[in-house]
């Protein structure tokens, strides 16, 4: 069975996708930025305080879920400028308990939505 959801921690889009996919074994999250949420937007410019932003509503997001940050199996990083990296990867560290990172991918992609400069998405293991 697939659920697709609203968190109440994301702002409802108008555009056609789901902010969350759930089967049985996994929640798939959509890509989010910064610019996505009214909070967030305090932030833009500011590559560190957008990854905690992003990373603080995934967390919120999963706690929705019955999940943790540790739950979290794979996750994908775009950046608008990859020199960005060490920024994005200091406050990344910052939000996952001691060694238990994902899988990351990180990629440069110039254009984010609303001039941010992180995109996040993630895979989580539901319990």
């Amino acid at each position: 069975m697939i659920d697709r959801i609203q968190p109440a921690s994301i702002t409802k889009s108008t555009a056609p996708f789901s902010q969350v996919v759930l089967d049985e074994g996994y929640a798939y999250f959509s890509g989010l930025v910064a610019a996505d949420f009214p909070e967030g937007r305090a932030v833009l410019g500011d590559v560190g305080a957008e990854t905690t932003a992003v990373l603080n509503v995934i967390s919120k997001t999963l706690t929705e879920l019955g999940l943790e940050m540790c739950d979290i199996v794979k996750a994908e990083v775009h950046l608008a400028d990859l020199t960005d990296f060490d920024a994005m990867d200091e406050a990344y560290r910052q939000c996952f308990p001691t060694n238990m990172t994902p899988a990351r991918t990180t990629t440069e992609s110039k254009h984010l939505f609303g001039d941010s400069r992180v995109e996040v998405t993630v895979q989580a293991r539901r319990r």
